[in-house]
């Protein structure tokens, strides 16, 4: 694998404050899918934020019905329809699971990652194989570089 490619969840973009948000660490190597940009929608940089989509593709809705195959009817942990949340949280296991085959294609791809607080999404994305970190993770990851490149060692943690 070449390098370390991250998907978002809006309860860490929502940690993030603008500037760390505009950081060279995120614009390269982060991406945030398109449910988890309109919840995201009410940000101050939100239209920053549109270069880091992950679209929602064909491939991508594929993959969302294989994320809720293992979601159990009785279960609302990971989405509740009735209380509004957890809308984008099956498409950010389903973008990951996008990411990963698409590398896995080539001879040479990146490692991709969820940073999400949320336990129903990391508890899905475990499901899968995908590696989660939190937004702990992440500000160890953005570093205390001068332009917030990122000084942390993203390896380590994936």
């Amino acid at each position: 694998m070449m390098g370390h490619r991250y998907l978002l969840d809006n309860n860490v973009l929502s940690r993030l404050s603008e500037e760390e948000r505009s950081r060279s660490f995120i614009r390269e190597n982060c991406r945030v899918p398109s449910e988890v940009l309109y919840e995201a929608r009410f940000f101050q940089d939100a239209g920053s934020l549109v270069a880091l989509e992950y679209r929602t593709t064909g491939r991508v809705l594929q993959r969302l019905q294989e994320v809720m195959e293992r979601v159990a009817v009785d279960d609302v942990r990971l989405v509740n329809l009735y209380s509004g949340k957890g809308n984008a949280d099956p498409m950010l296991v389903a973008c990951a699971l996008d990411a990963v085959s698409e590398e896995n294609e080539g001879l040479f791809g990146d490692d991709w990652a969820i940073i999400s607080n949320d336990d129903a999404v990391c508890a899905m994305a475990g499901l899968f194989g995908i590696p989660v970190l939190t937004s702990g993770d992440l500000d160890v990851l953005l570093g205390d570089g001068d332009d917030g490149g990122g000084g942390g060692d993203a390896t380590r943690l994936v």
